[in-house]
Parts: C-alpha cells; sequence; structure tokens
C-alpha cells in the first residue's frame, strides 16, 4: 500500500475517502466538504493497489470491473465525483499541479486510424448488441450529447433540442441533399428529412448501425430519400449542399485532421454548410487514458480547438460559428448513468456482471471528465464562402424555435 498511499495523500484533499485493504486496515483520505459525498472503498487482493499506484487510470478500471476494488460507501460515480473534484482543470488548488503526469506516446500512435483500422475500432464499440443501446439511449437512440435548457430536461426531450439545434445551424432548404457522416442509428437523417424535406446520405462503418437504419428508413417509407451506407468518409463521391457529423470526429484522429477537412471541403457545394458537433478539450492537447482506449474507444482521441482549427485553416474552409457547450454532456452521460444501473440485471444477462461494471466505470468517468476535466462539447460550423450563412447569428434561435414547436405539435422522432 506504500505507492498507492503517497499518490492518495498528494491527491486528496477535498472530500473524504476511506480506503479498506485486504487485511480489513482502514486509511483516510481529505477533509469533509459539503458539497462531495464521502466514498469508502475496499480492496479485495494486496497487488490491486500497487497496480493502481503505477497506472491510476487503467488499475481502477481494470481492478473495478474485475471486483477486486469494490465500492462500499457510495457508488462508483461518486468516487469518480470525488477524485474529480481534486483533479478540477479550472481552480488553482486542483492536485493536477501536484502530481506526476507521465506522457503516454503510445497514445498517439493509437490514432493513426486507416481506413481497416477505422472499422476494426468501431466494430468494437457500435457493434454490441442493440438491446444495450435501448436500455439507456433516448427513443430516437441519440448516443451523443444532448442540449439542456436546464439540467431537469427529460433525456428525450433534451435529445430532440439537440437534432432542432443543429439543423437550424444547417440553413436546410426543402430539396438539399445532406451528407451525414457517422450517422449511428439513423435518427438525425431520418429527423432532417422530416422536418426540412431534404434528402440524406448516412454513412457508418457499424454493421449493427447499418442494419438497424435501413430499417428504420423503410418503416418509415422514406427509403428511397433517406439511404445509408457502410461507407468511410474518405471514400465518398460527388457534391452536397449540407454536411452535418456528430460524435464522429473523435475516431479520425489527429495525423487525418487535414484529410478529413479537405474531403469534407471537396463534398461541399460552393455554397455549401457544415456542421461538426465533437468532443473536446479546454484544457490542450492530451492522450486519451489506457483504460478507455483499451476497453471503450480503441484509435478514439478528443482533441483541443487548437489541433482541429490549422487543419480547418489550411482546408480553406470558413469558420462561420464556434459553440462550446460545457456541462451538457455531463447531464447526458449522468442520465445514461442511471439508466445502466437501473438496467443491471438486463445487462448482465445479455453480457455478464464485468461487463456491466466496465460499462458503468466508463459511463461514471464520463460524467466527472465533463464536470470536472477540460472536457466539453464544441460545435463547428463551416462554410467554403464567407456569406455561406446569415452575418448574425439570430436565424439560429428563429429556426431552432419553429422545429421545436413543430416537435410540440406532434411530429417529434
Amino acid at each position: 500500500m506504500f505507492l498507492f498511499d503517497r499518490l492518495f495523500r498528494q491527491l486528496v484533499r477535498k472530500g473524504v475517502l476511506t480506503v479498506v485493504d485486504a487485511d480489513g486496515r482502514k486509511r483516510t483520505y481529505g477533509a469533509p466538504s459539503s458539497d462531495i459525498a464521502p466514498v469508502t472503498i475496499r480492496f479485495t487482493d494486496h497487488a490491486t493497489p500497487r497496480r493502481i499506484a503505477r497506472n491510476p487510470a487503467k488499475g481502477m478500471g481494470e481492478a473495478y470491473m474485475d471486483g477486486r476494488l469494490v465500492v462500499a460507501e457510495g457508488d462508483i460515480r461518486d468516487f469518480a465525483d470525488l477524485i474529480g473534484h481534486n483533479l478540477q482543470w479550472d481552480t488553482d488548488d486542483s492536485a493536477r499541479t501536484r502530481m506526476w503526469r507521465p506522457e503516454r506516446l503510445l497514445a498517439a500512435l493509437d490514432t493513426w486510424n486507416w481506413e481497416r483500422r477505422s472499422k476494426r475500432n468501431v466494430a468494437h464499440h457500435y457493434d454490441l448488441s442493440a438491446t444495450l443501446y435501448d436500455l439507456f439511449l433516448d427513443a430516437d437512440r441519440q448516443y451523443s450529447c444532448a442540449y439542456f435548457d436546464d439540467p431537469f430536461v427529460p433525456l428525450d426531450r433534451a435529445q430532440e433540442d439537440k437534432k432542432a439545434h443543429i439543423a437550424a445551424k444547417l440553413l436546410l432548404r426543402p430539396g438539399q441533399r445532406v451528407l451525414d457522416i457517422g450517422c449511428g442509428w439513423g435518427g438525425m437523417a431520418l429527423y432532417l428529412n422530416r422536418v426540412a424535406d431534404v434528402d440524406v446520405l448516412g454513412i457508418t462503418l457499424s454493421e449493427e448501425q447499418l442494419k438497424i437504419a435501413r430499417e428504420r428508413a423503410a418503416a418509415a417509407g422514406v427509403s428511397d430519400r433517406v439511404t445509408f451506407e457502410l461507407c468511410d468518409y474518405r471514400q465518398v463521391e460527388g457534391r452536397f449542399d449540407r454536411i452535418v457529423s456528430v460524435g464522429m470526429f473523435e475516431h479520425v484522429g489527429p495525423p487525418h485532421y487535414r484529410a478529413f477537412f479537405d474531403k469534407c471541403r471537396s463534398l461541399l457545394n460552393d455554397d455549401g454548410v457544415m456542421l461538426l458537433h465533437t468532443i473536446g478539450r479546454a484544457d490542450g492537447p492530451g492522450a486519451t487514458d489506457a483504460w478507455l482506449a483499451k476497453y471503450i474507444f480503441p484509435g478514439g482521441y478528443v482533441p483541443a480547438l487548437s489541433q482541429i482549427m490549422p487543419a480547418i485553416e489550411r482546408s480553406r474552409l470558413w469558420l462561420t460559428d464556434l459553440e462550446a457547450l460545457r456541462l451538457h454532456y455531463a447531464y447526458t452521460t449522468s442520465l445514461w448513468y442511471d439508466r445502466v444501473t437501473a438496467a443491471r440485471e438486463q445487462i448482465v444477462a445479455l453480457y455478464d456482471a464485468r461487463f456491466f461494471l466496465m460499462w458503468q466505470f466508463y459511463l461514471a468517468g464520463a460524467v466527472s471528465a465533463f464536470r470536472h476535466d477540460g472536457h466539453l462539447v464544441f460545435q463547428l460550423q463551416l462554410t467554403r464562402r464567407r456569406d455561406g450563412v446569415p452575418i448574425t447569428r439570430s436565424y439560429i434561435d428563429r429556426e431552432e424555435q419553429r422545429l421545436r414547436a413543430l416537435a410540440g405539435a406532434g411530429h417529434s422522432a
């Protein structure tokens, strides 16, 4: 316990963490705080504390999945929240300034997402059972950050509002041709067709998502206007009036940013508009932690704006609007966590107990990352021409309110 004890005495200053080792001995870290729930964890063997001290993120994730780290008071989200409070990025007394944070050179190599590797990485996460996603996502299966007017908006409403917010920025007109890069299960493509009378091509690298998206288009009777293909963005041909990409850019990888935006520019008509919705970093370039890269998002990387913008500039695209959604994904992932936790029995029956704990740890970490770390969501509106959109933002609010009114009149997904 020596290395673990030394690490956690540096790390935990706010909130009370009690640790019970495999011999039943207790150690307490931190001090009481009114806004941090006390947490007690217990180790079932002697080796786990040492593994965590050597590689905290990977060590804790694997120990929780394997049942070697048990949360005895509170739950894993409370534990992640306590750690997050102490690593808060935007406070002067963060433990980040006291701790050694080793560079992970292998993490950079993991973001070289060639076409074959991209498909394999996508399959790892998105070709899981559709039943799993039905258990925690909204009715439209939006697996990306929702848009909240306040933290207490129901998940389905917040996801509907997200689609309206994005559609408003696309300045859609009937008959336009839209490309949806990373279309998921087809919800955004079907929504745009329904509210704006546009034709949409959705592309994905997930065979499971493709199957369901096509089934949904057929059920809606719009297969002639909303089509889906198993296709890498690098292989798309033709020209489009609009491009939308939600939650896909995190799988591109920094070595490919220039190629991505070059491709998008070549696909846009001269008066075209693109909306890119992506998780981002406020704290500058970093690395995907080893546990997340191994178990959840192989090849995934959350970019800093300073990494995105040079590629946009060199691709000669205009950044016509930029919005930073800060706490919205914390609210979203917290609701997902609640739903996953409530569906424990179904998920264990679908996979096993280790998978459930893995998924719970993933979402608990996500809540903490968006609440305490430098993570947020960027929405970037891009055009080929400087006059591609109005010169003020008032049109976004007007169109968004119109689309919300449509949903309220019974036109929602």
